[in-house]
């Protein structure tokens, strides 16, 4: 999958530490933008994903698969489903890279 991410994102590491703030911001972020579709624990539940065709990911275990790289990861939040034929935005307006990866520290925390 990281092969597919475009060259503007193939550099891109984590510039946080999982502290436990930093892990809490992420799930108030997370709960903010992300667990409608995904749902609370990442199992693609959420109540606005239910409709939704391809359904959302299940991102709890998704982050923990090697393929799942930084790089990965900011890029499809960044940059949304498009590319993949999915309904999930772009959060490159909404987020700032900053708060995507306390997002993704969140999610590798393991939705703590």
């Amino acid at each position: 999958m990281n092969e597919c991410v475009p060259a503007a994102h193939r550099v891109a590491r984590s510039t946080i530490r999982a502290t436990p703030e930093v892990i809490a911001e992420g799930q108030t972020l997370y709960t903010a933008n992300c667990a409608s579709c995904h749902g609370a624990e990442g199992l693609g539940d959420g109540e606005a994903g239910r409709s939704l065709v391809p359904s959302p990911a299940l991102l709890r275990w998704f982050v923990q698969m090697p393929m799942s790289g930084d790089e990965y990861l900011l890029w499809a939040i960044s940059e949304g489903g498009q590319r993949f034929g999915t309904e999930m935005p772009a959060f490159r307006e909404a987020l700032t890279e900053e708060e995507i990866w306390k997002i993704i520290a969140y999610m590798r925390a393991g939705f703590p």
